[in-house]
């Protein structure tokens, strides 16, 4: 062994919590001749250490999505303390992408995989002609705005369908790579199989609840589960707001679950309105 070799640090395994505005970006993860906060991010670190590891978000955001606190792990040589880090990298970022946290964490920890749970928000502001309400555009950004009145009882009469564990298939967008990622091989008997990534998710809290803007009257709706499916969170949305305006009922949705195909559902909620509020770990 060299005595360059010898004298190498230790790689560390590190947790950033960080903040961002998506509109400009193409979603988290890296993709070719796009920018991404992941890509962003690596380019960053970069600079800042000499070293490129691809950070490992706790999920990938959707293009136009943004994040109160995602989280990413990564592992680095170089013996930086975390504070100055965290300043380093502040500096360097777009003034889109923030670092709230930045610290030194077991070596087992993974932002993704070491995950628990994940709580997001989608803000839904009601536009009204006849209030004079009007989406202001310095909101423009971070909420769908609505024009058409909405039954709020509907909506929480419809929130209760999603609480508990479901087949989520009907709510979730078609995700080649996440397939081809959670697919693996298997040999039995000399046959080789595909494992088909699950459906099913755990939802443990699902709510509206208002809340006043400088815009007017918004609704945010907060839903709290294991993990979600790509496009999941935004198609609930769309169809509790075709429920709001009574084109379907909240009894429907025992029945778009059980169809396990995404026309049995709603719309598509536009990614502008959707925020990753927080990620959950185990002690």
């Amino acid at each position: 062994m060299t005595e360059s070799a010898q004298s190498a640090p230790d790689s560390r395994n590190w947790k950033l919590t960080l903040a961002y505005d998506g509109t400009d970006f193409s979603g988290w993860q890296v993709q070719p001749g796009e920018t991404t906060i992941q890509g962003e991010l690596q380019a960053a670190l970069g600079r800042v250490t000499g070293e490129t590891p691809l950070p490992q978000g706790s999920g990938r955001t959707d293009a136009g999505v943004h994040a109160l606190a995602q989280v990413a792990s990564f592992e680095l040589q170089a013996p930086i303390p975390p504070q100055n880090l965290q300043r380093a990298l502040n500096r360097i970022l777009p003034p889109a992408i923030r670092i709230l946290e930045a610290c030194l964490v077991d070596s087992t920890f993974h932002a993704r995989h070491s995950a628990t749970a994940k709580t997001y928000e989608y803000r839904v502001l009601l536009e009204s002609s006849e209030r004079g309400e009007i989406c202001p555009p310095s909101l423009a950004r971070y909420v769908y705005a609505y024009p058409w009145p909405l039954d709020l009882s509907a909506l929480q009469a419809a929130t209760s369908c999603f609480v508990g564990e479901h087949d989520f298939l009907s709510f979730a967008a078609t995700d080649p790579d996440m397939a081809a990622r959670a697919m693996s091989d298997h040999e039995a008997d000399g046959v080789r199989t595909l494992a088909t990534p699950s459906t099913i998710r755990a939802i443990y809290s699902s709510m509206w609840e208002p809340r006043k803007s400088e815009g007017g009257n918004m609704l945010v709706y907060r839903v709290r589960g294991s993990g979600f499916l790509h496009h999941m969170v935004r198609n609930i949305v769309g169809t509790m707001l075709d429920v709001g305006r009574g084109y379907r009922s909240a009894d429907d949705i025992a029945a778009m679950l059980a169809a396990r195909s995404r026309s049995a559902a709603g719309p598509t909620a536009p990614a502008r309105g959707l925020f990753l509020h927080s990620v959950e770990y185990g002690r």
